[in-house]
């Protein structure tokens, strides 16, 4: 099926690349916690509502799995965070167990998506018709 207007195919390598997103930014938001991993709460949301309905599905389940880590790490530093105000020791403490958490996860999610096998996913524009 060729692209047209009111068709487009989504290659697999396009569809690896984006399933890889959040993963990638969990990292990277663990590695460089100040100020990546701070900006990475508000742009996770926005890679989360971009690519969670994603044409093939394989992507969005993806995102969510990173987004569920991520949001459970995250989840569980405000719940701690609450407890011992603004201490650098104990947020460095609550850092490196997140980090402890959240980057291997997100090494193991990585692996996953190149492993897997990956499929071009025609997309029809069904108000063009």
């Amino acid at each position: 099926m060729p692209d047209t207007p009111d068709n487009q195919t989504i290659t697999a390598q396009q569809a690896k690349k984006t399933a890889r997103w959040f993963s990638l930014g969990n990292l990277l938001s663990m590695i460089i916690p100040f100020p990546f991993g701070i900006f990475w709460f508000g742009a996770s949301m926005v890679v989360y509502a971009m690519n969670r309905h994603h044409p093939n599905a394989r992507v969005g389940y993806y995102t969510q799995q990173g987004a569920y880590q991520f949001y459970a790490v995250l989840g569980l530093v405000v719940v701690v965070g609450t407890f011992f105000g603004t201490d650098f020791f104990y947020w460095l403490v609550t850092w490196a167990i997140s980090a402890a958490i959240l980057i291997p996860l997100s090494i193991y999610n990585l692996m996953k998506i190149n492993k897997e096998q990956w499929q071009d996913v025609a997309v029809v524009n069904e108000d063009a018709q």
